[in-house]
């Protein structure tokens, strides 16, 4: 590729990809990832580590990478609903050919892949060995995941909240991840360390084991919010998305791939992938948001604002805003639940314009209802809901 002087020309270059490249059509994501691979099956993609994605944008860059992979002979399937193309030195100098006008703002904000592809350029031209470690995905359509690359772009992607929690395709993900050790950070093949067991000891090389997942942990990849804590690495997994102002405790607490925080909560209980919790809202120590494997019957949970799930709870229903079950309690689709007819109408005044009639409902009658109070009579063991009386308020100095 020709080196381009002019921001003109550049425009002028990336009309021309588009007009000329036969079925050209913009990518839903892309992005330069350094790959792992496998120590014994070493074309095998253990992990993929994007320093920044692009989703839904930047696609005059995205027409630039394609290209300088067409001057090599390698044809993009715009048909595919996901393409990995290994990269060299080639590659990288033909983009920064392109990128030329822009040179002087690679450190801004607006040209991120322009610093991708320079720094990534320094780094090969300097040690020269590491051209197959380097690849470029992209994403055509927001299909089951394939790819070991395609599916870390869309756990940066819910991570990062360039996209919303359940807003994009994951299945597959876990057929597309192999199951791998994981040792400060970096993906060990299950295999090699079998294989290898009686060496490495021996050798007094075997490596300590953090955990053994698909998924690595959420602070392998994401640097948080400048208010947001997490205190145990352990307790987020990669794919969650946190809002700033979250605290994550130790304990009993997690978060799992596509669930997470769109506020500042406090967490120290479970939220199960596909649960949403909302601003303001307080997971107690043990609590336990089900996720829609676990008897939701595929129905996901979302948790409104200013809420309160005490300790040891369980939320099997949606719950509108300013909710609260009491320490203990389980509320699930199933469980019968009184209220009594006065406070069925506070009820009704904070639930405009939906309809409920009777003494005795099941859980899920009651979802995205605002304002319920669930508790239990202690003499009775009969579950009623009530008209929340307590504003929940999160501390505002401990977030």
């Amino acid at each position: 590729m020709e080196i381009i002087q002019t921001t003109d020309a550049f425009k002028a270059l990336i009309e021309k990809i588009k007009t000329t490249t036969k079925g050209y059509k913009d990518p839903l994501a892309f992005g330069i990832a350094r790959v792992d691979l496998g120590q014994l099956n070493v074309d095998k993609p253990l992990q993929a580590t994007y320093p920044i994605i692009n989703w839904d944008e930047n696609f005059g860059s995205a027409a630039i990478f394609i290209q300088a992979l067409a001057d090599q002979g390698i044809a993009v399937d715009f048909s595919q609903s996901e393409v990995v193309c290994n990269i060299n030195l080639q590659f990288l100098k033909d983009c920064l050919n392109a990128f030329t006008p822009y040179s002087d703002e690679a450190h801004g904000d607006a040209h991120k892949n322009i610093q991708v592809v320079s720094a990534l350029y320094s780094q090969i031209s300097n040690s020269g060995s590491l051209e197959g470690e380097f690849r470029v995905c992209f994403i055509f359509q927001d299909a089951p995941c394939q790819s070991v690359e395609a599916t870390y772009l869309k756990l940066y992607a819910i991570s990062l909240a360039k996209v919303g929690l359940r807003e994009i395709n994951l299945n597959g993900a876990f057929k597309a991840l192999p199951n791998v050790a994981w040792s400060n950070g970096q993906p060990i093949e299950l295999d090699y360390l079998r294989e290898f067991e009686i060496e490495l000891k021996l050798a007094n090389e075997y490596p300590h084991i953090d955990f053994v997942d698909k998924f690595p942990r959420f602070l392998q990849h994401i640097i948080p919010a400048e208010n947001t804590r997490i205190l145990d690495t352990a307790k987020v997994r990669f794919g969650a998305q946190l809002a700033a102002g979250t605290t994550v405790m130790p304990g009993a607490s997690y978060i799992n791939f596509n669930a997470g925080t769109t506020g500042a909560s406090m967490v120290e209980g479970r939220i199960s992938s596909s649960a949403i919790v909302g601003d303001g809202s307080d997971v107690g120590g043990g609590a336990s948001i089900l996720g829609v494997l676990s008897g939701t019957d595929g129905n996901p949970i979302s948790i409104g604002k200013n809420c309160l799930l005490g300790a040891n709870s369980v939320c099997g229903i949606p719950l509108g805003d300013g909710c609260i079950i009491d320490a203990g309690l389980a509320i699930l689709e199933g469980t019968k639940i009184g209220i009594y007819p006065e406070e069925l109408e506070k009820i009704r005044e904070v639930n405009k314009g939906v309809t409920i009639e009777g003494e005795i409902f099941k859980g899920k009658q009651l979802a995205f209802f605002n304002g319920l109070h669930f508790r239990q009579n202690s003499l009775t063991g009969e579950i009623t809901a009530s008209r929340s009386t307590r504003e929940v308020k999160l501390n505002a100095e401990l977030h």
